[in-house]
């Protein structure tokens, strides 16, 4: 046999298939190897694939194959894993995010202020500075931040930074001059210029009003658009995801995808969803499905974004805020609109996943679906509810009875637990995050991070998702304990049902012969380690298509 080592460089994994056309067989031995079969947990000591599909798998009385052209790779004793998917993240903003300036976890709005300005001097431009992750529920204020402390920092250029959820942006006044925002200007429908006690625009942009910037800021060319992309997926297979559903891709998102796709230079699956938004969106619907030969990159569903987010009170709540009297969030569609919106994809045969955080638009959402279902006969096609994070309890059977998929982000819960009851009161947390009971009511759960907006480290999932806590621990049984899943749920929530929910079960999400060799080698034993560890398991290599594409260092 042939040699391998799981330090194999990625320039080797990718040169291996592309220059030889002769099948290559490849076994991977001496692992501790788990996947889930029909929602059963199988174990196997090594696995055996030719290119692209798995051959076999061995349990430990079996004898290994000998023949002298395959290539052996030893797995040092180390865990094995079907490649986890995740099923709701946003690629290119993921690699931007590792190109601006990472206001995550900042104290204060001048500790924002200060981080963009370390981050400017390293990073110099005479042209936006662009910077995201700020989250005003962890400073002490609670408050918004304002124009006035970027103007301070930041003369010269115009800056726009985006709010931990993407849900609003942070931006100085030469932003607002060029986009041509003043105390007249109105807000579009579903956005809002906050302004102060004279009228004044704040410097802070939510949902559709942060559009007003964005429309001016220079659009990426093609060889930007690629170059991000790649950074993108190849930091996203160092986190064991072979698999990603990218939410909300435009034309020119797409067009970037089929060039790398056609130069073999996709590291991870991509399954995109295309934004309603693009102005071009009628044209693709009516062009159809686009799948590439060897299943890197695939477009069949629709984007919609039917509300804002929690944390900015875009959320559409049936009930008033609670710290908020008065305030419902916001629908960023009209009735009208949005079913519109939703039957036209249906019809065009195209899944339709939107996105609904607040109970409102949840149940907004799940009546224009179940007239929509009706009038097409697409239950078949799946149809899903992105977040799906606040829910009135009579909602919640909804799910499994119009075959509609909760797509959820496990961090989300325990990256808002400190604020949610804020927002909420007591009585709503009951449908808040409610995966135990989206699952006793028998919906199908698909599981993801919604990076950039948390990490894309699918492990701080799956340790959600088992805990509900913290990394340190907190709350100590966990928050809201009553809805936490087992390991083999949160497993299946990041593999065979994200697989299910982007109808690729039969290719990818478990480990059988026949299917895509997507998977990864890992530290420690998922289903042996304490739970509170979980977040901490590191990713050795990842495998996709039959390809090495990350090896630790």
């Amino acid at each position: 046999m042939k040699k391998g080592y799981l330090a194999l460089s990625i320039a080797l994994g990718f040169a291996g298939f592309s220059a030889n056309s002769m099948a290559q067989t490849t076994l991977v031995h001496h692992v501790n190897g788990y996947t889930l079969v029909d929602g059963k947990l199988q174990t196997f000591n090594a696995i055996q694939f030719t290119d692209d599909k798995i051959d076999q798998l061995f349990s430990q009385n079996q004898t290994l194959p000998t023949a002298t052209d395959i290539t052996l790779i030893d797995g040092q004793g180390k865990t094995l894993l079907p490649g986890l998917i995740d099923a709701h993240g946003h690629v290119l903003n993921y690699g931007l995010s590792l190109l601006t300036a990472d206001l995550t976890n900042t104290s204060s709005e001048q500790d924002a202020v200060a981080r963009a300005q370390a981050f400017s001097k390293k990073n110099p431009t005479d042209g936006w500075l662009m910077g995201r992750g700020w989250n005003q529920e962890l400073w002490d204020s609670k408050q918004f931040p304002s124009k006035e402390s970027l103007d301070k920092a930041f003369s010269a250029n115009p800056v726009s930074f985006g709010r931990v959820d993407g849900h609003a942006i942070w931006v100085n006044s030469k932003a607002l001059a060029l986009a041509g925002i003043s105390a007249n200007t109105v807000a579009p429908e579903g956005g809002e210029i906050v302004k102060d006690e004279q009228g004044n625009p704040t410097g802070v942009l939510i949902d559709n009003a942060m559009n007003l910037v964005f429309n001016i800021i220079p659009d990426l060319n093609h060889q930007q658009l690629e170059s991000t992309l790649t950074l993108a997926m190849n930091s996203l297979a160092s986190y064991g995801l072979t698999s990603v559903h990218d939410a909300g891709i435009s034309i020119a998102n797409i067009k970037a995808y089929q060039q790398l796709a056609d130069k073999k230079a996709m590291s991870i699956r991509v399954n995109g969803m295309l934004s309603v938004e693009d102005p071009r969106f009628d044209t693709i619907l009516k062009q159809g499905f686009i799948t590439t030969a060897d299943d890197m990159f695939k477009v069949d569903s629709v984007k919609i974004s039917a509300d804002g987010a929690l944390g900015s009170r875009g959320a559409a709540l049936i009930k008033e805020y609670s710290d908020q009297p008065g305030h419902k969030g916001l629908m960023l569609y009209s009735d009208e609109q949005l079913g519109k919106l939703i039957l036209q994809s249906m019809k065009a045969g195209f899944q339709v996943n939107t996105h609904a955080i607040g109970d409102n638009a949840n149940q907004v959402v799940l009546d224009k679906y179940q007239t929509a279902i009706a009038a097409t006969d697409s239950k078949a096609l799946r149809h899903r509810i992105e977040h799906a994070q606040i829910l009135d309890l009579a909602d919640i059977p909804r799910f499994a009875q119009l075959g509609v998929i909760a797509s959820i982000q496990a961090t989300h819960a325990t990256s808002d637990k400190n604020m949610a009851e804020n927002r909420l009161g007591k009585a709503r947390l009951a449908g808040a995050y409610a995966w135990r009971k989206l699952l006793n009511a028998n919906a199908v759960i698909a599981n993801g991070s919604d990076f950039p907006i948390e990490s894309p480290n699918p492990f701080f999932g799956l340790h959600a998702s088992v805990t509900r806590q913290d990394h340190v621990n907190q709350p100590l049984d966990g928050w809201l304990s009553s809805e936490k899943l087992s390991r083999i749920e949160a497993l299946k929530s990041f593999t065979i049902d994200a697989a299910y929910a982007g109808h690729q079960e039969q290719l990818l999400g478990s480990l059988e012969p026949g299917k895509k060799a997507d998977f990864i080698l890992v530290e420690d034993d998922y289903f042996k380690i304490d739970p509170q560890q979980i977040w901490q398991n590191n990713v050795i290599a990842t495998w996709v298509n039959g390809r090495q594409v990350f090896a630790k260092e």
